[in-house]
C-alpha cells in the first residue's frame, strides 16, 4: 500500500491544482530552453541552406549578417577562377518594411545569383520557383501573403509565385527572395526628387572642371541614368559565397583569397559562430539566467508546498510512529508525493507546451536531449523539495497524536 497515493486521493483536488501551478512554471522553463534553440535555428538557418563552403565578405567586417558589408560584382568572377572552387554566387541581404492592409510588413530580402540559382533549394510548401529574371518573388508563410498576390516595393510590383515554410531571419521576420537585381533595385530606391538632385548635383560638379568645359557631352551623360556613366560601378554585393569541389582543401582556397588586400574569407563554420557569437550570444545569457531563476524558484514552490503538506498530516505521521512505523515509510510518503507532485508537473508542461508554443509569434524549438536534461532537473527538484518536508516528518513526536 503506498501511502503517498493514498493521501493524493484524499486531496484529489488539490494535487490537480498544485500540479497545474508546478506545470505551468515548468512549462515556461522549457518554453525558454525551446527559445534559445530557436533563436539558434534561426540564425544559422539561411547559412545551414545555402551550405556555402566559404563566404568572402569586405576587408575587416564580419558580414553579412553580423554588420554590413559591400563588395563589387566583379569578385563573383575573381573567385570563381581559383582553383578548387566549383560556383560562385552573387549574395544579396538586407530588411525592408512597408505597410500591408494597415498592417506593418518586414521582411529579410534575400537576393538569389540568376539564373544559377532559382531557388529550387528552398522549401515551398506552394508554388514554384522563380521563371523569370525580374518581378517574381517567393516569401515565406510567416509574411501572410498569397500566391499571386503582388507587392509593390521601390517603383515595381513583383508577384509571389512562390511560400516557403520556415524561412525566417536571425530576428524572426519572415524572408522574401527575389534574383540578386531585383533585390538590389529594392535596397537602393530612391525617391524621384532624390535621383534628379543627385543629377543636378553632378552637373554642377561637372561644369566646375576642365573636362567639363572641354567635352560638354559629358555634361549631358551626368544628367542621365548611374548606369551610364562608366565611372560609377554597378551595385555592390553583400558577400560572394563559393562552393569546392569534393576535392578541394578548404584551408588552401581559403588562404589565396585572405592574400587579397580588400576581402575578408570566413568557412561556414566560422560564419555560423560569427552569427552565434555576435546576435545570439547576450540573449542566450539572458535566457539562460532567467531559466536558472524560474528553476530555483519552481524548487523553493516545491518545497514550500511539500513542507506544507507535511504540516497536515502532523497528526498522521504521529499516529505511524505510535504504532511502530518504520522511518523509511514516512520517509517514502513524503518522497513518493514528491515525485508524483514533479512527474504530474512535467506531464502537463510537456502537453500543454506542445499545444501553446506552436503558436508563439518566435520559433520554438524543443530537442529530446533538452527533454530529457529537463526531466533529470525535475527529478533533482523533487529529491531535494522533500528535503524539508522529511525533515520536518521525522521531528514529529509520536506523543502528539495523544493531544488530539
Amino acid at each position: 500500500m503506498n501511502l503517498a497515493l493514498k493521501d493524493i486521493r484524499h486531496n484529489l483536488g488539490r494535487f490537480i491544482l498544485t500540479s497545474l501551478g508546478i506545470g505551468m512554471l515548468m512549462m515556461i522553463v522549457m518554453g525558454m530552453v525551446g527559445i534559445y534553440r530557436g533563436m539558434i535555428e534561426d540564425a544559422t538557418l539561411l547559412i545551414n541552406r545555402l551550405g556555402a563552403d566559404l563566404w568572402v565578405v569586405q576587408l575587416n567586417t564580419r558580414g553579412p549578417f553580423a554588420e554590413v558589408s559591400r563588395v563589387p560584382r566583379s569578385l563573383v568572377d575573381r573567385v570563381a577562377v581559383l582553383p578548387g572552387v566549383e560556383s560562385a554566387h552573387e549574395f544579396v541581404y538586407h530588411t525592408v518594411q512597408r505597410d500591408l492592409r494597415g498592417k506593418p510588413l518586414r521582411m529579410a530580402v534575400l537576393g538569389l545569383s540568376w539564373p544559377g540559382d532559382r531557388g529550387e533549394w528552398l522549401p515551398l510548401a506552394a508554388g514554384r520557383p522563380f521563371g523569370q529574371a525580374h518581378y517574381e518573388m517567393i516569401t515565406d508563410q510567416s509574411l501572410g501573403l498569397e500566391i499571386g498576390e503582388k507587392l509593390k516595393l521601390g517603383k515595381e510590383a513583383y508577384m509571389v509565385v512562390g511560400i516557403t515554410q520556415g524561412m525566417v531571419s536571425s530576428s524572426g521576420d519572415g524572408m522574401a527572395f527575389f534574383t540578386v537585381e531585383d533585390a538590389q533595385a529594392i535596397q537602393l530606391d530612391l525617391p524621384s526628387e532624390a535621383i534628379r538632385l543627385e543629377r543636378a548635383a553632378r552637373l554642377q560638379r561637372a561644369e566646375k572642371t576642365d573636362i567639363g568645359y572641354s567635352q560638354p557631352v559629358l555634361l549631358e551623360r551626368a544628367l542621365g541614368p548611374s548606369s551610364g556613366i562608366p565611372a560609377l560601378g554597378p551595385p555592390v554585393l553583400s558577400a560572394v559565397t563559393a562552393t569546392l569541389s569534393a576535392a578541394a582543401d578548404p584551408a588552401a582556397v581559403a588562404s589565396i583569397i585572405s592574400a587579397w588586400s580588400d576581402v575578408s574569407v570566413f568557412t561556414q563554420e566560422e560564419e555560423r559562430q560569427l552569427v552565434l557569437k555576435g546576435t545570439v550570444e547576450r540573449a542566450r545569457k539572458q535566457i539562460g539566467l532567467f531559466t536558472i531563476l524560474l528553476t530555483v524558484i519552481s524548487a523553493i514552490i516545491m518545497a514550500l508546498i511539500l513542507y506544507t503538506l507535511t504540516l497536515e498530516k502532523i497528526h498522521e505521521i504521529a499516529l505511524l510512529k505510535l504504532i511502530g512505523a518504520p522511518g523509511r515509510v514516512i520517509l517514502g510518503m513524503v518522497l513518493h508525493e514528491a515525485f508524483f507532485l514533479g512527474a504530474a508537473g512535467y506531464g502537463l508542461a510537456y502537453f500543454l507546451g506542445h499545444w501553446v508554443f506552436p503558436k508563439f509569434p518566435r520559433r520554438v524549438a524543443l530537442l529530446h536531449q533538452d527533454l530529457l536534461a529537463l526531466a533529470g532537473i525535475v527529478f533533482l527538484i523533487s529529491v531535494l523539495a522533500s528535503l524539508l518536508g522529511i525533515w520536518k516528518a521525522m521531528r514529529v513526536n509520536p506523543n502528539e497524536v495523544l493531544s488530539g
